[in-house]
């Protein structure tokens, strides 16, 4: 009787969620779309959360909540529930993507910067540079490069691939990828230096 007692009290809620979790697991393994589409309406908002508290950016957090669920669809043969809830899981997988989000932000300044600074005129002392100009004017130019060229720094400077990982993912040989980084930096310093001279002659 007392142990009865002890067992309904013991959260017939937390029950039930942990069931549902369960059926949710099972549908996501058994590629179940409706499954999936629960799973995201359950854990996308902490999902999205996360990533705008570790962000601060809405636009990048959106991509990053997509990238999460994504991931988990394409790679739900890896999950074990004997390993733990489904939920831990995709705060696993968010926590990764929220960590590439952040490499991927300190690469593109790490561009931007490396192209400005190339760029920059030893004999103009004017003051320091607009960046915001500048950035402008690098996603332009980066835009407006030949597709492989754009392609290959867009590889190296968003996704964090070295050129072996580039020429690998791409099919092109390596000596053909170092080529197109070459030129394709140089087409930005380019545009770089023309934005400045206009930016000084007006």
């Amino acid at each position: 009787m007392s142990t009865r007692t002890r067992t309904t009290g013991a959260g017939p809620a937390a029950t039930r969620e942990s069931r549902y979790e369960d059926e949710l697991a099972r549908g996501l393994l058994a590629a179940d779309e409706d499954a999936f589409a629960a799973v995201y309406r359950r854990w996308g908002s902490l999902v999205h959360t996360m990533a705008t508290r570790s962000l601060g950016d809405r636009h990048e957090a959106e991509d990053v909540t997509q990238q999460v669920f994504l991931g988990a669809w394409r790679g739900r043969d890896g999950y074990r529930p004997e390993r733990g809830p489904l939920g831990g899981w995709l705060v696993g997988i968010t926590r990764r993507k929220i960590v590439d989000a952040l490499a991927a932000r300190t690469r593109r300044l790490t561009l931007i910067d490396t192209v400005t600074h190339d760029a920059e005129d030893p004999r103009h002392d004017g003051g320091a540079p607009d960046e915001v100009l500048d950035r402008v004017l690098v996603v332009d130019a980066l835009s407006r490069l030949p597709h492989r060229q754009r392609e290959v720094l867009c590889l190296a400077f968003y996704e964090d691939l070295t050129q072996s990982q580039i020429a690998a993912r791409t099919g092109l040989p390596l000596g053909t990828v170092k080529s197109h980084t070459r030129r394709g930096l140089h087409r930005l310093r380019e545009a770089i230096e023309r934005g400045r001279s206009h930016r000084e002659s007006t």
